[in-house]
C-alpha cells in the first residue's frame, strides 16, 4: 500500500480512469455487435442505423483519448464495409 499523499492520490485517480475507460468500451463494443447483429441478419435499414450510432460511439471514445486514431478509424472502416457489403 501507498504511503506517499500523491502516490495515493495517483491510485485513487487511475481507478475513476479505468472504471470510466471500461464504461466507454463498453458502449462501444455494444454497438459493435448491434451492426454486427444486423449484418448477420442481412437488415440494411438495421445496420445503417446501428452503424452510424457505431460510429458516433467510436468517435467519441477516439476522442476522449480510450482509443488511438489509427484504431478508431479500422474499427470504423470494417463496420462500414460489412454494412456496404449488404447494398
Amino acid at each position: 500500500m501507498a504511503n506517499i499523499k500523491s502516490a495515493k492520490k495517483r491510485i485513487l485517480v487511475n481507478e475513476t480512469k479505468a472504471a470510466r475507460n471500461k464504461a466507454i468500451k463498453s458502449k462501444v463494443k455494444t454497438a459493435v455487435k448491434k451492426v454486427e447483429a444486423a449484418v448477420a441478419q442481412k437488415d440494411t435499414e438495421a445496420a445503417k442505423t446501428a452503424l452510424h450510432t457505431a460510429i458516433v460511439e467510436i468517435s467519441k471514445a477516439g476522442s476522449k483519448g480510450v482509443y488511438h486514431k489509427n484504431t478508431v478509424s479500422r474499427k470504423i472502416a470494417r463496420l462500414t464495409k460489412a454494412v456496404d457489403s449488404l447494398a
